[in-house]
């Protein structure tokens, strides 16, 4: 059924390491929800594969000493909804990876696979994106953090080194404290479909309730990769909380912005759903963090 030259267990990250040297051109293997399928399409046909999904040093949510928030990279979409630190801290991320595929991809797929396949459509990688998402790497040097802006190389291309696998993705303290956010997944269907555009907000509010102390945005399939609007983020981090506000937020995206003509939308499509899809999760994030839209006087 899959025509691969070889498959390599892992037995720990050092042994996964151990092999990724051995064998320079294997393929790293985790869920196979999405290397399995592209194998059956001809397209990695004869390849080797690296296998860690045994690892389960590499699975689960926990909080570290200064309450960054840290999700093994194994860790399958489900987990992610349903654990109680997502729950309580950063829900939208469990939202927005329950979008991922039907109810057997998100139980085997996992949230690394879907970073490192480097894909502009991933569901997850907006989120992490406005969450300020630290990505971890381990290989024969040590462990290395990457912004996960910078991680995102060009379309399909992220900053993995030949000997590295990733471990983790932290998101800081810093980003989610007193923080809510909400993302709108925008498709041709309801389910089981590749997004159109995502978008992704969060926001923290003054203790008045008054003013956004903080303001974070972005997007997928609004360029190559996943990308931040830092113009609409100014728009709006440190402005009233008023429709005003949400108005000129969700306008400023277009200077960021730089989606492309496809058979699933056009440029001027994407646009407009762009800043349409700002506003709504702007005005949901601040919902979700227990302010109100004031009009302007």
């Amino acid at each position: 059924m899959y025509d691969m030259k070889a498959l390599y267990e892992a037995e720990s990250v050092a042994h996964a390491i151990q092999l990724r040297l051995e064998h320079p051109e294997a393929q790293i293997i985790a869920g196979g929800s999405d290397v399995l399928v592209q194998m059956r399409e001809g397209k990695r046909a004869g390849k080797e594969l690296i296998s860690i999904y045994m690892l389960d040093e590499l699975r689960g949510v926990s909080l570290d000493e200064e309450e960054n928030i840290r999700i093994g990279s194994l860790t399958s979409f489900s987990h992610i909804t349903r654990d109680p630190i997502i729950q309580k801290y950063i829900n939208v991320l469990g939202e927005a990876v329950d979008m991922v595929g039907g109810p057997q991809v998100r139980n085997i797929g996992t949230i690394g696979g879907n970073t490192c396949n480097g894909v502009t459509s991933a569901d997850s990688a907006s989120t992490l994106h406005a969450w300020e998402a630290i990505i971890e790497l381990t290989g024969a040097e040590g462990t290395r953090r990457v912004p996960i802006k910078d991680f995102y190389l060009r379309a399909g291309k992220v900053d993995i080194r030949p000997d590295e696998i990733q471990t983790a993705i932290l998101i800081p303290k810093a980003s989610y404290d007193r923080t809510a956010g909400y993302y709108f997944k925008y498709a041709m269907r309801n389910a089981m479909d590749i997004a159109t555009t995502g978008c992704s907000v969060n926001c923290r509010l003054s203790s008045d309730g008054k003013t956004f102390e903080r303001v974070r945005i972005a997007y997928g399939v609004a360029g190559p990769v996943p990308m931040r609007a830092p113009s609409a983020e100014a728009a709006a981090t440190g402005k009233p909380v008023s429709a005003e506000t949400v108005e000129q937020f969700s306008l400023a995206v277009l200077n960021d912005i730089n989606p492309r003509d496809s058979w699933r939308a056009s440029k001027a499509l994407r646009q407009h759903i762009a800043v349409e899809l700002a506003r709504r999760c702007l005005l949901e994030s601040v919902k979700r963090c227990g302010g109100e839209i004031h009009e302007a006087v």
